[in-house]
């Protein structure tokens, strides 16, 4: 049974202050993951270390930079976070290995995302625990652009025919306009007018944007926050379920 981890930028960085680890809270989540065994793939997202060089760059998922300054930039922010969250994991003996879209995923003139899944499989196979992040990739006519941890994770959701998703946030689930966490999601109208932009930076569209994203798979998916990992990762329902 694969499991699709998403890790939020908001959970293991400090999102309003550029390239600062939240150094707790990703020790709660590796503590968390450990234990859960085979078929997990660990997906996070830029937080304060891409989104921050993103914005500076004007880089998102639709406006692109042909500056490999930039692009290599906010790509080696990237890697840095990623190299923290393998650090964890293998400190608790977490079979982790890095997956860099960059060099990996591309763009055509459309927009369409092509992310080969054959090495995420392979390792699934040989028991290791892929661990991939929010990156530049190449955009036939744009140079780079921003692929999301959002847009890896529903991207492996069909080609790995994954069982269940968690997106791990900074808050409880799906928030009503009252503040409290909606059970469940099936239709995004029915909680359009609750969902709104958060006051961090992020280039990749936020918790509207995640929603609409999930709504579109096959594959069940909940939003719930590191209080709740643990529980999530045990098979519960903790949070918003959404589909």
């Amino acid at each position: 049974m694969v499991t699709i981890l998403k890790l939020g930028g908001s959970v293991i960085t400090e999102k309003e202050r550029p390239e600062t680890l939240d150094g707790p809270s990703l020790d709660r989540a590796a503590d968390a993951i450990t234990g859960t065994g085979r078929d997990l793939v660990v997906v996070h997202g830029g937080g304060s270390f891409g989104h921050h060089h993103a914005e500076r760059h004007g880089v998102s998922t639709d406006a692109g930079t042909t500056d490999a300054g930039s692009a290599a930039e906010i790509h080696g922010a990237m890697t840095t976070l990623n190299r923290f969250v393998l650090e964890r994991l293998q400190d608790r003996g977490i079979p982790a290995l890095p997956v860099h879209p960059l060099s990996l995923a591309h763009r055509d003139g459309r927009g369409s995302l092509t992310l080969p899944a054959g090495g995420v499989e392979t390792m699934l196979g040989e028991g290791f625990v892929p661990v991939l992040h929010g990156d530049v990739i190449p955009h036939e006519g744009e140079g780079v652009t921003v692929l999301s941890g959002d847009e890896i994770v529903a991207d492996l959701a069909g080609t790995l025919d994954a069982d269940r998703i968690g997106l791990c946030s900074a808050v409880p689930g799906v928030l009503d306009s009252g503040g409290e966490v909606i059970d469940r999601i099936e239709e995004y109208d029915a909680v359009a007018d609750a969902l709104g932009g958060g006051e961090a930076t992020d280039v990749t569209g936020g918790m509207a944007g995640k929603v609409r994203t999930l709504l579109d798979l096959d594959t069940p998916a909940w939003v719930f926050d590191l209080d709740c990992l643990a529980a999530f990762l045990g098979g519960g329902s903790p949070g918003t379920r959404i589909g």
